[in-house]
Protein backbone atom coordinates (compact mmCIF):
# COMPACT_ATOMS: atom_id res chain seq x y z
CA UNK A 1 0.00 0.00 0.00
CA UNK A 2 1.39 3.42 -0.96
CA UNK A 3 1.85 6.24 1.56
CA UNK A 4 -1.04 8.10 -0.06
CA UNK A 5 -3.38 5.13 0.28
CA UNK A 6 -2.22 4.53 3.86
CA UNK A 7 -3.06 8.10 4.86
CA UNK A 8 -6.40 7.86 3.09
CA UNK A 9 -7.26 4.71 5.05
CA UNK A 10 -6.08 6.25 8.31
CA UNK A 11 -8.52 9.14 7.87
CA UNK A 12 -11.35 6.75 7.04
CA UNK A 13 -10.67 4.69 10.17
CA UNK A 14 -9.66 7.39 12.66
CA UNK A 15 -12.37 7.55 15.37
CA UNK A 16 -11.64 11.27 15.81
CA UNK A 17 -12.78 12.02 12.23
CA UNK A 18 -16.50 12.84 11.91
CA UNK A 19 -18.93 10.96 9.68
CA UNK A 20 -19.42 13.84 7.21
CA UNK A 21 -15.70 13.96 6.47
CA UNK A 22 -15.55 10.19 6.08
CA UNK A 23 -18.48 10.33 3.66
CA UNK A 24 -16.65 12.95 1.60
CA UNK A 25 -13.62 10.65 1.42
CA UNK A 26 -15.66 7.55 0.64
CA UNK A 27 -17.19 9.43 -2.31
CA UNK A 28 -13.76 9.64 -3.99
CA UNK A 29 -12.81 5.98 -3.38
CA UNK A 30 -12.81 5.30 -7.13
CA UNK A 31 -10.74 8.40 -8.03
CA UNK A 32 -7.05 7.62 -7.40
CA UNK A 33 -5.89 10.99 -8.82
CA UNK A 34 -8.19 12.88 -6.45
CA UNK A 35 -7.01 10.79 -3.50
CA UNK A 36 -3.41 11.42 -4.50
CA UNK A 37 -3.93 15.18 -4.73
CA UNK A 38 -5.54 15.27 -1.28
CA UNK A 39 -2.92 13.10 0.47
CA UNK A 40 0.38 13.26 -1.41
CA UNK A 41 1.70 15.84 1.07
CA UNK A 42 0.82 17.80 4.19
CA UNK A 43 0.11 21.50 3.90
CA UNK A 44 3.36 23.27 4.77
CA UNK A 45 4.26 26.69 6.14
CA UNK A 46 5.16 28.90 3.17
CA UNK A 47 5.59 32.68 2.86
CA UNK A 48 2.12 33.09 4.37
CA UNK A 49 1.71 30.09 6.71
CA UNK A 50 -0.66 27.28 5.71
CA UNK A 51 -2.82 27.84 2.66
CA UNK A 52 -4.83 25.44 0.53
CA UNK A 53 -8.13 24.33 -0.95
CA UNK A 54 -10.76 23.45 1.65
CA UNK A 55 -11.84 19.81 1.91
CA UNK A 56 -10.89 16.50 3.50
CA UNK A 57 -7.26 15.35 3.36
CA UNK A 58 -3.78 16.21 4.55
CA UNK A 59 -3.26 18.51 1.56
CA UNK A 60 -6.49 20.36 2.28
CA UNK A 61 -7.59 22.90 4.86
CA UNK A 62 -10.25 21.54 7.22
CA UNK A 63 -11.08 21.41 10.92
CA UNK A 64 -8.58 18.57 11.41
CA UNK A 65 -5.60 20.20 9.71
CA UNK A 66 -6.50 23.41 11.57
CA UNK A 67 -6.74 21.46 14.85
CA UNK A 68 -3.45 19.67 14.26
CA UNK A 69 -1.67 22.90 13.31
CA UNK A 70 -3.03 24.60 16.42
CA UNK A 71 -1.96 21.71 18.64
CA UNK A 72 1.51 22.07 17.19
CA UNK A 73 1.42 25.82 17.84
CA UNK A 74 0.16 25.20 21.40
CA UNK A 75 3.07 22.81 22.05
CA UNK A 76 5.47 25.44 20.70
CA UNK A 77 3.98 28.27 22.79
CA UNK A 78 4.11 26.17 25.98
CA UNK A 79 7.69 25.17 25.24
CA UNK A 80 8.67 28.81 24.73
CA UNK A 81 6.99 29.79 28.00
CA UNK A 82 8.80 26.99 29.82
CA UNK A 83 12.17 28.03 28.44
CA UNK A 84 11.50 31.62 29.50
CA UNK A 85 10.44 30.35 32.95
CA UNK A 86 7.31 32.47 32.65
CA UNK A 87 4.57 32.04 35.26
CA UNK A 88 2.00 33.98 33.20
CA UNK A 89 -0.73 32.16 31.30
CA UNK A 90 0.30 32.18 27.61
CA UNK A 91 -2.18 33.80 25.21
CA UNK A 92 -2.89 33.87 21.48
CA UNK A 93 -4.96 36.40 19.51
CA UNK A 94 -7.11 35.05 16.66
CA UNK A 95 -8.73 36.90 13.73
CA UNK A 96 -10.37 35.88 10.47
CA UNK A 97 -11.66 37.37 7.23
CA UNK A 98 -14.83 36.75 5.21
CA UNK A 99 -14.03 33.34 3.71
CA UNK A 100 -16.05 30.15 3.96
CA UNK A 101 -15.47 28.40 7.32
CA UNK A 102 -13.24 31.22 8.57
CA UNK A 103 -15.31 31.81 11.70
CA UNK A 104 -15.59 28.08 12.41
CA UNK A 105 -11.86 27.47 11.89
CA UNK A 106 -11.04 30.41 14.19
CA UNK A 107 -13.21 29.02 16.98
CA UNK A 108 -11.71 25.55 16.46
CA UNK A 109 -8.23 27.02 16.94
CA UNK A 110 -9.36 28.91 20.05
CA UNK A 111 -10.82 25.77 21.64
CA UNK A 112 -7.67 23.74 20.96
CA UNK A 113 -5.57 26.46 22.57
CA UNK A 114 -7.93 26.51 25.56
CA UNK A 115 -7.64 22.73 25.80
CA UNK A 116 -3.92 23.25 26.31
CA UNK A 117 -4.33 25.90 29.00
CA UNK A 118 -3.59 28.80 26.64
CA UNK A 119 -5.87 31.83 26.67
CA UNK A 120 -7.41 32.72 23.31
CA UNK A 121 -8.42 36.30 22.48
CA UNK A 122 -10.92 35.85 19.65
CA UNK A 123 -12.26 38.76 17.60
CA UNK A 124 -16.07 38.83 17.58
CA UNK A 125 -16.24 39.23 13.78
CA UNK A 126 -13.98 39.57 10.76
CA UNK A 127 -11.02 41.92 11.15
CA UNK A 128 -8.04 43.01 8.99
CA UNK A 129 -4.82 41.04 9.28
CA UNK A 130 -2.84 44.16 10.31
CA UNK A 131 -5.19 44.65 13.26
CA UNK A 132 -4.32 41.12 14.38
CA UNK A 133 -0.63 42.02 14.20
CA UNK A 134 -1.35 45.15 16.22
CA UNK A 135 -3.48 43.24 18.75
CA UNK A 136 -0.75 40.67 19.45
CA UNK A 137 1.52 43.53 20.44
CA UNK A 138 -1.22 45.53 22.18
CA UNK A 139 -2.32 42.58 24.35
CA UNK A 140 1.24 41.30 24.92
CA UNK A 141 0.21 37.91 23.57
CA UNK A 142 2.50 34.94 22.99
CA UNK A 143 1.36 34.45 19.40
CA UNK A 144 -1.37 35.23 16.86
CA UNK A 145 -3.41 33.43 14.22
CA UNK A 146 -5.25 34.79 11.18
CA UNK A 147 -7.58 32.49 9.26
CA UNK A 148 -7.38 33.81 5.69
CA UNK A 149 -6.24 32.88 2.19
CA UNK A 150 -5.55 36.51 1.30
CA UNK A 151 -6.49 37.08 -2.37
CA UNK A 152 -6.75 33.40 -3.41
CA UNK A 153 -9.96 32.09 -5.08
CA UNK A 154 -13.06 31.29 -2.92
CA UNK A 155 -12.28 27.58 -2.55
CA UNK A 156 -9.11 28.41 -0.58
CA UNK A 157 -8.52 29.24 3.04
CA UNK A 158 -5.40 29.64 5.12
CA UNK A 159 -3.82 29.87 8.55
CA UNK A 160 -1.15 32.47 9.28
CA UNK A 161 0.85 32.27 12.52
CA UNK A 162 2.42 35.27 14.27
CA UNK A 163 5.05 35.57 16.96
CA UNK A 164 4.94 37.78 20.08
CA UNK A 165 6.35 40.74 18.14
CA UNK A 166 3.28 40.72 15.85
CA UNK A 167 5.23 39.46 12.83
CA UNK A 168 4.61 36.25 10.91
CA UNK A 169 6.83 33.42 12.04
CA UNK A 170 10.10 33.40 10.12
CA UNK A 171 12.22 30.39 9.20
CA UNK A 172 13.28 29.27 12.68
CA UNK A 173 9.89 29.71 14.34
CA UNK A 174 7.97 28.18 11.45
CA UNK A 175 10.36 25.23 11.45
CA UNK A 176 9.84 24.68 15.18
CA UNK A 177 6.05 24.78 14.84
CA UNK A 178 6.21 22.46 11.82
CA UNK A 179 8.27 19.97 13.84
CA UNK A 180 5.63 20.03 16.58
CA UNK A 181 2.85 19.48 14.03
CA UNK A 182 4.68 16.53 12.46
CA UNK A 183 5.09 14.91 15.89
CA UNK A 184 1.29 14.56 16.20
CA UNK A 185 0.41 11.08 14.95
CA UNK A 186 -3.36 11.08 15.35
CA UNK A 187 -6.17 13.59 15.66
CA UNK A 188 -6.99 12.04 19.03
CA UNK A 189 -3.79 13.74 20.24
CA UNK A 190 -5.40 17.14 19.61
CA UNK A 191 -6.78 18.41 22.93
CA UNK A 192 -9.62 20.91 23.07
CA UNK A 193 -12.40 22.23 25.28
CA UNK A 194 -15.99 23.03 24.43
CA UNK A 195 -16.85 26.70 23.97
CA UNK A 196 -18.75 26.71 27.26
CA UNK A 197 -15.82 25.20 29.15
CA UNK A 198 -13.32 27.59 27.59
CA UNK A 199 -15.42 30.65 28.44
CA UNK A 200 -16.14 29.44 31.97
CA UNK A 201 -12.44 28.90 32.65
CA UNK A 202 -11.50 32.33 31.26
CA UNK A 203 -9.52 30.73 28.44
CA UNK A 204 -11.69 32.24 25.69
CA UNK A 205 -12.17 36.01 25.67
CA UNK A 206 -14.02 37.82 22.89
CA UNK A 207 -12.50 41.13 21.78
CA UNK A 208 -13.68 43.85 19.42
CA UNK A 209 -14.47 47.56 19.64
CA UNK A 210 -11.89 48.59 22.24
CA UNK A 211 -9.10 47.03 20.20
CA UNK A 212 -10.53 48.61 17.04
CA UNK A 213 -10.27 52.09 18.57
CA UNK A 214 -6.68 51.59 19.67
CA UNK A 215 -5.76 50.24 16.23
CA UNK A 216 -7.29 53.19 14.37
CA UNK A 217 -5.54 55.64 16.70
CA UNK A 218 -2.22 53.89 16.05
CA UNK A 219 -2.77 54.15 12.28
CA UNK A 220 -3.71 57.84 12.53
CA UNK A 221 -0.38 58.53 14.25
CA UNK A 222 1.35 57.72 10.94
CA UNK A 223 -0.14 60.77 9.16
CA UNK A 224 2.45 63.18 7.79
CA UNK A 225 0.29 66.25 7.14
CA UNK A 226 -2.85 65.84 9.30
CA UNK A 227 -4.26 69.18 8.19
CA UNK A 228 -4.53 68.21 4.51
CA UNK A 229 -7.69 66.10 4.55
CA UNK A 230 -9.85 68.67 6.34
CA UNK A 231 -8.44 71.52 4.26
CA UNK A 232 -9.38 69.78 1.00
CA UNK A 233 -12.86 68.77 2.21
CA UNK A 234 -15.24 67.94 -0.65
CA UNK A 235 -12.58 68.98 -3.17
CA UNK A 236 -10.86 65.60 -2.81
CA UNK A 237 -12.95 62.53 -3.52
CA UNK A 238 -12.14 58.89 -2.85
CA UNK A 239 -13.85 55.68 -3.95
CA UNK A 240 -13.08 52.63 -1.83
CA UNK A 241 -13.83 48.95 -2.35
CA UNK A 242 -13.19 46.29 0.30
CA UNK A 243 -13.80 43.59 -2.36
CA UNK A 244 -16.22 41.81 0.00
CA UNK A 245 -13.51 41.48 2.64
CA UNK A 246 -12.48 42.59 6.12
CA UNK A 247 -11.38 46.15 5.36
CA UNK A 248 -14.74 47.93 5.16
CA UNK A 249 -15.12 49.30 8.68
CA UNK A 250 -11.43 49.79 9.49
CA UNK A 251 -10.59 51.72 6.32
CA UNK A 252 -13.73 53.86 6.40
CA UNK A 253 -13.40 54.63 10.12
CA UNK A 254 -9.74 55.57 9.67
CA UNK A 255 -10.38 57.85 6.69
CA UNK A 256 -13.31 59.50 8.49
CA UNK A 257 -11.25 60.06 11.63
CA UNK A 258 -8.49 61.56 9.50
CA UNK A 259 -10.94 64.14 8.12
CA UNK A 260 -11.67 62.79 4.64
CA UNK A 261 -15.23 63.94 4.02
CA UNK A 262 -15.87 62.63 0.49
CA UNK A 263 -15.41 58.86 0.57
CA UNK A 264 -17.80 56.65 -1.38
CA UNK A 265 -17.82 52.87 -0.95
CA UNK A 266 -18.63 50.58 -3.88
CA UNK A 267 -22.05 49.42 -2.72
CA UNK A 268 -22.00 46.07 -4.57
CA UNK A 269 -18.73 45.08 -2.85
CA UNK A 270 -19.27 46.56 0.58
CA UNK A 271 -20.61 43.53 2.46
CA UNK A 272 -18.68 40.33 3.24
CA UNK A 273 -19.18 37.63 0.61
CA UNK A 274 -17.11 34.41 0.76
CA UNK A 275 -17.77 33.79 -2.94
CA UNK A 276 -16.46 37.26 -3.94
CA UNK A 277 -19.30 37.13 -6.43
CA UNK A 278 -18.67 40.44 -8.22
CA UNK A 279 -15.07 39.65 -9.23
CA UNK A 280 -13.18 36.84 -10.93
CA UNK A 281 -10.48 37.26 -8.28
CA UNK A 282 -10.53 39.44 -5.13
CA UNK A 283 -7.03 40.68 -5.87
CA UNK A 284 -6.25 44.42 -5.96
CA UNK A 285 -3.22 43.60 -8.11
CA UNK A 286 -5.61 42.94 -11.00
CA UNK A 287 -7.35 45.78 -12.86
CA UNK A 288 -10.46 43.63 -13.40
CA UNK A 289 -11.12 43.69 -9.66
CA UNK A 290 -11.70 47.47 -9.98
CA UNK A 291 -14.35 47.33 -12.72
CA UNK A 292 -17.21 48.38 -10.43
CA UNK A 293 -14.98 50.84 -8.58
CA UNK A 294 -14.09 52.54 -11.86
CA UNK A 295 -17.77 52.87 -12.78
CA UNK A 296 -18.46 54.38 -9.35
CA UNK A 297 -15.45 56.71 -9.60
CA UNK A 298 -16.46 58.09 -12.99
CA UNK A 299 -19.98 58.83 -11.77
CA UNK A 300 -18.62 60.39 -8.56
CA UNK A 301 -15.74 62.23 -10.28
CA UNK A 302 -13.33 60.70 -7.78
CA UNK A 303 -9.68 61.70 -7.61
CA UNK A 304 -8.54 58.36 -6.23
CA UNK A 305 -9.73 54.74 -6.13
CA UNK A 306 -8.42 52.40 -3.43
CA UNK A 307 -9.17 48.71 -2.93
CA UNK A 308 -8.15 46.13 -0.35
CA UNK A 309 -7.99 42.34 -0.55
CA UNK A 310 -10.13 40.02 1.65
CA UNK A 311 -7.92 40.20 4.76
CA UNK A 312 -7.01 43.85 4.13
CA UNK A 313 -3.25 43.57 4.12
CA UNK A 314 -2.81 44.53 0.42
CA UNK A 315 -3.91 47.82 -1.15
CA UNK A 316 -4.28 48.71 -4.82
CA UNK A 317 -4.75 52.26 -6.11
CA UNK A 318 -5.96 53.97 -9.29
CA UNK A 319 -5.52 57.70 -9.72
CA UNK A 320 -7.18 60.23 -12.03
CA UNK A 321 -4.66 62.15 -14.11
CA UNK A 322 -4.84 65.69 -15.46
CA UNK A 323 -6.73 64.50 -18.56
CA UNK A 324 -9.41 62.90 -16.43
CA UNK A 325 -8.29 59.35 -17.25
CA UNK A 326 -7.83 56.76 -14.51
CA UNK A 327 -4.38 55.17 -14.32
CA UNK A 328 -3.74 52.07 -12.24
CA UNK A 329 -0.61 52.12 -10.10
CA UNK A 330 1.53 49.03 -9.70
CA UNK A 331 2.62 47.93 -6.25
CA UNK A 332 6.10 49.25 -7.01
CA UNK A 333 4.71 52.63 -8.04
CA UNK A 334 2.38 53.02 -5.05
CA UNK A 335 5.20 52.06 -2.70
CA UNK A 336 7.59 54.54 -4.30
CA UNK A 337 5.02 57.34 -4.09
CA UNK A 338 4.16 56.70 -0.44
CA UNK A 339 7.81 56.41 0.52
CA UNK A 340 8.70 59.63 -1.27
CA UNK A 341 5.75 61.39 0.38
CA UNK A 342 6.83 60.28 3.87
CA UNK A 343 10.49 61.16 3.40
CA UNK A 344 9.65 64.49 1.77
CA UNK A 345 7.39 65.47 4.70
CA UNK A 346 9.93 64.32 7.30
CA UNK A 347 12.64 66.31 5.58
CA UNK A 348 10.46 69.43 5.56
CA UNK A 349 9.97 69.05 9.32
CA UNK A 350 13.67 68.37 9.87
CA UNK A 351 12.84 64.92 11.29
CA UNK A 352 14.76 62.63 8.94
CA UNK A 353 16.98 60.47 11.17
CA UNK A 354 20.61 59.94 10.21
CA UNK A 355 20.17 56.17 10.54
CA UNK A 356 16.88 55.94 8.64
CA UNK A 357 16.17 52.72 6.75
CA UNK A 358 13.70 51.60 4.10
CA UNK A 359 13.14 47.85 3.80
CA UNK A 360 12.01 46.11 0.62
CA UNK A 361 12.18 42.64 -0.90
CA UNK A 362 14.67 41.39 -3.49
CA UNK A 363 11.93 41.32 -6.16
CA UNK A 364 10.79 44.90 -5.51
CA UNK A 365 11.75 47.77 -7.85
CA UNK A 366 15.10 49.50 -7.40
CA UNK A 367 13.32 52.85 -7.80
CA UNK A 368 12.65 52.76 -4.07
CA UNK A 369 16.35 52.49 -3.31
CA UNK A 370 17.11 55.44 -5.61
CA UNK A 371 14.48 57.57 -3.86
CA UNK A 372 15.66 56.58 -0.37
CA UNK A 373 19.26 57.38 -1.27
CA UNK A 374 18.28 60.85 -2.46
CA UNK A 375 17.02 61.53 1.09
CA UNK A 376 20.09 60.00 2.74
CA UNK A 377 18.25 56.86 3.84
CA UNK A 378 19.62 53.34 3.51
CA UNK A 379 17.71 50.56 1.71
CA UNK A 380 17.81 46.98 3.00
CA UNK A 381 16.65 44.00 0.97
CA UNK A 382 14.94 40.90 2.34
CA UNK A 383 13.56 37.71 0.86
CA UNK A 384 9.96 37.70 -0.39
CA UNK A 385 7.48 37.66 2.48
CA UNK A 386 6.64 40.58 4.74
CA UNK A 387 7.65 38.49 7.74
CA UNK A 388 11.27 39.26 6.90
CA UNK A 389 10.57 42.99 6.86
CA UNK A 390 8.84 42.66 10.23
CA UNK A 391 11.78 40.68 11.58
CA UNK A 392 14.20 43.51 10.73
CA UNK A 393 11.83 46.07 12.24
CA UNK A 394 11.83 44.20 15.53
CA UNK A 395 15.61 43.86 15.45
CA UNK A 396 16.05 47.61 14.90
CA UNK A 397 13.54 48.43 17.63
CA UNK A 398 15.60 46.34 20.06
CA UNK A 399 19.07 47.50 19.01
CA UNK A 400 18.49 51.08 17.83
CA UNK A 401 20.84 50.29 14.94
CA UNK A 402 18.42 51.72 12.36
CA UNK A 403 15.23 53.78 12.43
CA UNK A 404 12.51 52.14 10.37
CA UNK A 405 10.91 54.54 7.89
CA UNK A 406 8.91 52.42 5.45
CA UNK A 407 8.62 48.83 4.29
CA UNK A 408 7.07 47.49 1.11
CA UNK A 409 6.95 44.75 -1.48
CA UNK A 410 5.91 44.77 -5.13
CA UNK A 411 2.84 42.62 -4.39
CA UNK A 412 0.92 45.60 -2.97
CA UNK A 413 2.03 45.27 0.65
CA UNK A 414 3.15 48.35 2.62
CA UNK A 415 3.80 49.44 6.19
CA UNK A 416 4.62 52.72 7.88
CA UNK A 417 4.68 53.15 11.64
CA UNK A 418 5.67 50.70 14.37
CA UNK A 419 2.17 49.62 15.44
CA UNK A 420 2.29 46.35 13.45
CA UNK A 421 4.80 43.93 11.95
CA UNK A 422 2.89 42.96 8.81
CA UNK A 423 1.76 44.75 5.71
CA UNK A 424 -1.14 47.07 6.49
CA UNK A 425 -3.67 48.10 3.85
CA UNK A 426 -5.43 50.37 6.36
CA UNK A 427 -2.37 52.56 6.84
CA UNK A 428 -1.67 52.34 3.08
CA UNK A 429 -5.19 53.59 2.26
CA UNK A 430 -4.65 56.49 4.65
CA UNK A 431 -1.20 57.40 3.32
CA UNK A 432 -2.02 57.15 -0.40
CA UNK A 433 -5.16 59.26 0.20
CA UNK A 434 -3.25 61.88 2.18
CA UNK A 435 -0.49 62.01 -0.42
CA UNK A 436 -2.97 62.36 -3.30
CA UNK A 437 -4.88 65.09 -1.44
CA UNK A 438 -1.68 66.97 -0.59
CA UNK A 439 -0.35 66.89 -4.14
CA UNK A 440 -3.75 67.97 -5.48
CA UNK A 441 -3.52 71.00 -3.20
CA UNK A 442 -0.19 71.68 -4.93
CA UNK A 443 -1.76 71.35 -8.39
CA UNK A 444 -0.41 67.86 -9.07
CA UNK A 445 -1.72 64.32 -9.37
CA UNK A 446 0.09 61.21 -8.22
CA UNK A 447 0.82 60.51 -11.91
CA UNK A 448 2.61 63.88 -12.13
CA UNK A 449 4.68 63.07 -9.05
CA UNK A 450 5.54 59.63 -10.38
CA UNK A 451 6.76 61.14 -13.65
CA UNK A 452 8.88 63.61 -11.70
CA UNK A 453 10.47 60.69 -9.85
CA UNK A 454 11.20 58.94 -13.15
CA UNK A 455 12.77 62.12 -14.54
CA UNK A 456 14.95 62.40 -11.47
CA UNK A 457 15.96 58.77 -10.97
CA UNK A 458 15.39 56.98 -14.29
CA UNK A 459 12.48 55.12 -15.85
CA UNK A 460 12.12 51.97 -13.81
CA UNK A 461 9.60 49.48 -15.16
CA UNK A 462 8.63 46.06 -13.85
CA UNK A 463 6.40 43.13 -14.74
CA UNK A 464 5.31 39.85 -13.16
CA UNK A 465 4.49 36.70 -15.10
CA UNK A 466 3.37 33.45 -13.48
CA UNK A 467 2.54 29.92 -14.51
CA UNK A 468 0.09 27.82 -12.49
CA UNK A 469 1.12 24.15 -12.22
CA UNK A 470 -1.21 22.08 -10.04
CA UNK A 471 -0.82 18.68 -8.43
CA UNK A 472 2.19 16.44 -8.07
CA UNK A 473 3.03 16.90 -11.77
CA UNK A 474 3.07 20.65 -11.26
CA UNK A 475 5.43 20.34 -8.30
CA UNK A 476 7.81 18.32 -10.47
CA UNK A 477 7.57 20.79 -13.38
CA UNK A 478 8.37 23.74 -11.12
CA UNK A 479 11.31 21.83 -9.62
CA UNK A 480 12.55 21.04 -13.13
CA UNK A 481 12.41 24.68 -14.25
CA UNK A 482 14.35 25.87 -11.22
CA UNK A 483 16.94 23.11 -11.62
CA UNK A 484 17.42 23.91 -15.32
CA UNK A 485 18.04 27.62 -14.63
CA UNK A 486 20.29 26.73 -11.70
CA UNK A 487 22.46 24.33 -13.73
CA UNK A 488 22.43 26.15 -17.09
CA UNK A 489 21.70 29.85 -16.54
CA UNK A 490 21.55 31.95 -19.72
CA UNK A 491 24.63 33.80 -20.91
CA UNK A 492 22.40 36.58 -22.18
CA UNK A 493 18.72 37.57 -22.17
CA UNK A 494 17.27 39.42 -25.17
CA UNK A 495 20.83 39.96 -26.39
CA UNK A 496 21.91 41.59 -23.12
CA UNK A 497 24.73 39.81 -21.29
CA UNK A 498 24.06 38.30 -17.88
CA UNK A 499 26.57 39.80 -15.45
CA UNK A 500 25.70 37.79 -12.34
CA UNK A 501 23.50 34.89 -11.24
CA UNK A 502 22.41 34.92 -7.60
CA UNK A 503 21.19 31.60 -6.20
CA UNK A 504 19.50 32.40 -2.90
CA UNK A 505 19.33 28.70 -2.10
CA UNK A 506 22.96 29.21 -1.07
CA UNK A 507 21.96 31.64 1.71
CA UNK A 508 23.35 34.81 0.13
CA UNK A 509 23.96 38.08 2.04
CA UNK A 510 23.14 36.47 5.37
CA UNK A 511 19.56 35.78 4.26
CA UNK A 512 17.84 32.41 4.89
CA UNK A 513 18.20 29.73 2.22
CA UNK A 514 15.41 30.22 -0.32
CA UNK A 515 14.61 28.60 -3.67
CA UNK A 516 15.05 31.81 -5.68
CA UNK A 517 17.30 32.58 -8.66
CA UNK A 518 18.05 36.13 -9.78
CA UNK A 519 19.89 36.98 -13.01
CA UNK A 520 21.38 40.47 -13.26
CA UNK A 521 22.09 41.95 -16.68
CA UNK A 522 24.91 44.34 -17.63
CA UNK A 523 22.46 47.19 -18.34
CA UNK A 524 21.05 47.10 -14.78
CA UNK A 525 18.00 45.01 -15.66
CA UNK A 526 17.24 41.80 -13.76
CA UNK A 527 14.92 38.81 -13.78
CA UNK A 528 14.00 36.57 -10.86
CA UNK A 529 12.44 33.09 -10.65
CA UNK A 530 10.57 32.09 -7.49
CA UNK A 531 8.12 29.26 -6.79
CA UNK A 532 5.14 30.65 -4.86
CA UNK A 533 4.95 29.72 -1.21
CA UNK A 534 1.16 30.00 -1.12
CA UNK A 535 -0.12 28.83 -4.52
CA UNK A 536 0.76 26.06 -7.03
CA UNK A 537 2.62 28.40 -9.35
CA UNK A 538 6.03 29.70 -10.28
CA UNK A 539 6.59 33.45 -10.58
CA UNK A 540 8.88 35.35 -12.93
CA UNK A 541 9.80 38.92 -11.97
CA UNK A 542 11.24 41.38 -14.50
CA UNK A 543 12.78 44.82 -13.94
CA UNK A 544 14.45 47.27 -16.29
CA UNK A 545 15.68 50.85 -16.18
CA UNK A 546 15.37 53.00 -19.30
CA UNK A 547 16.21 56.52 -20.34
CA UNK A 548 12.61 57.25 -21.33
CA UNK A 549 9.23 55.59 -20.85
CA UNK A 550 9.36 54.21 -24.40
CA UNK A 551 12.89 52.91 -23.96
CA UNK A 552 11.97 51.16 -20.69
CA UNK A 553 8.86 49.59 -22.25
CA UNK A 554 10.82 48.23 -25.21
CA UNK A 555 13.54 46.82 -22.95
CA UNK A 556 10.98 45.17 -20.69
CA UNK A 557 9.02 43.57 -23.51
CA UNK A 558 12.17 42.12 -25.04
CA UNK A 559 13.39 40.64 -21.75
CA UNK A 560 9.98 39.16 -20.89
CA UNK A 561 9.61 37.58 -24.33
CA UNK A 562 13.08 36.06 -24.21
CA UNK A 563 12.58 34.46 -20.80
CA UNK A 564 9.04 33.19 -21.28
CA UNK A 565 9.91 31.61 -24.64
CA UNK A 566 12.51 29.52 -22.82
CA UNK A 567 10.09 28.61 -20.01
CA UNK A 568 7.14 27.73 -22.28
CA UNK A 569 9.05 25.77 -24.92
Amino acid sequence: MTRVQTLYELWLNDPAVDDATKSELQAIAGSPKEIEDRFYKDLEFGTGGLRGVMGAGTNRLNQYTIGKATQGLANYVLEQASQAKSTDVPSVVIAHDSRHNAKEFSLEAALVLAGNGIKAYLFDDLRPTPELSFAVRDLHASAGIVVTASHNPPEYNGYKVYGPDGGQLTTEGAGAVTAQILSIDSFKDVTKLSREEAEAQGLLEWIGEATDRRFVNAVLAVRQRPEVAKAMGENFRVVYTPLHGAGNHSVRNTLAAAGFEAVKVVAQQELPDPMFSTVASPNPEERAAFTLALETAKAYDADLIIGTDPDCDRMGAIVKDKKGDYQILTGNQSGALMMNYILEAMKERGELPTNGAVIKTIVTSDLGQAIASSYGAQTLNTLTGFKYIGELMTKFAQTGEKTFLFGYEESYGYLAGMHARDKDAVVACLLISEAAAYYKSQGKTLVDVLNELYEQHGYYLEKLESRTMKGIEGVERIRSIMEEWRLTPPADIAGIAVSEVEDFQQGLYGLPHENVIKCKLVDGSWICLRPSGTEPKIKFYFAVKGTTSTDATERLNAVVQSVMERVDK
